[in-house]
């Protein structure tokens, strides 16, 4: 973990885009409530293939027109090289200058897999065709992308994203502090030099975060399950029990040198915030 003591802390939430007009309603609500605590960046996702694209172009867009810093997700699977050169330009054109740096999924039905096949391509491409206008974020996996052949392999994937061109990482999220050290002193080891800031996911509902953990291959530990398991439709008593874990977790996190952390906030402000200010963001050095 000494390596990423070095590197000035950094916090950041994440939206998806809304697929209706309430839906966007609701987030601009969202969203004044987080910026109200002036992170780094937002982060916008992107659907599989592309789906949501236009959705999350007007979202950064409209973010970064607020004087907000936005950064999109973009993601290769199923797109071409124009395609990506036309994102690209038009964030170029609009001020915006950090990208997450995606591999993607390809949605059921879609035959080709596009032209760049793997993220550390789209990074080079980035890289060739903007040069160094991009800060690059890509995905960092403590726990290991369920597709992995191997440990080694993915860390050997994670590698490749780096010596492309990679500035940054956010990591999938975790509820074991200890994955995390072990993935940065493998980096570490493997001559990687860059801030992995962990991924964080408040708890607030326990069978949707039980679905979320299995298609992504984050580890639900057991005794954070039965205990959720325990509380049954309880919301408060989850949200409470929740917002002590994680916030525990980041603690400790922060504590060891994580250099920063990133919420995924799944479009409610309420959850991040609990932990935000519990932890004293931008309000005291509390490590």
């Amino acid at each position: 973990m000494e390596s990423q003591k070095q590197f000035k802390r950094r916090f950041s939430f994440e939206f998806f885009p809304p697929k209706t007009p309430e839906g966007m309603t609701k987030l601009q609500a969202t969203r004044d409530q987080l910026a109200s605590r002036n992170p780094d960046f937002f982060s916008v996702t992107y659907g599989a293939g592309g789906s949501t694209r236009e959705r999350t172009i007007d979202t950064v867009l409209t973010l970064h027109a607020q004087g907000i810093p936005a950064a999109p997700h973009l993601s290769c699977i199923g797109a071409t090289r124009e395609s990506l050169k036309e994102l690209l330009d038009l964030f170029v054109e609009h001020g915006i200058n950090r990208i997450v740096a995606l591999r993607g999924d390809l949605p059921s039905g879609m035959g080709s897999p596009g032209e760049l096949r793997y993220a550390n391509e789209l990074v080079e491409y980035i890289r060739e065709h903007s040069g160094d206008h991009f800060n690059i974020e890509v995905a960092a996996y403590p726990e290991f992308h369920p597709q992995a052949v191997s440990a080694e392999d993915d860390l050997k994937n994670f590698k490749r994203k780096v010596d492309a061109g990679a500035n940054s990482a956010i990591t999938q999220y975790f509820f074991n502090p200890d994955s995390y050290f072990y993935f940065v002193d493998r980096c570490e080891k493997m001559g990687i030099n860059i801030p992995i800031v962990p991924g964080i996911m408040p708890i607030t509902n326990y069978s949707k975060l039980a679905r979320f953990s299995e298609a992504c291959g984050a580890e639900l530990p057991r005794w954070i399950r039965k205990q959720l398991q325990a509380y049954g439709d309880d919301s408060d008593s989850i949200l409470q029990f929740g917002t002590d874990v994680v916030t525990d977790m980041c603690e400790k996190l922060l504590a060891a040198g994580a250099p920063g952390l990133h919420f995924y906030t799944l479009n409610q402000a309420e959850p991040s915030l609990a932990i935000w200010d519990r932890l004293g963001i931008g309000q005291k050095k509390a490590f």
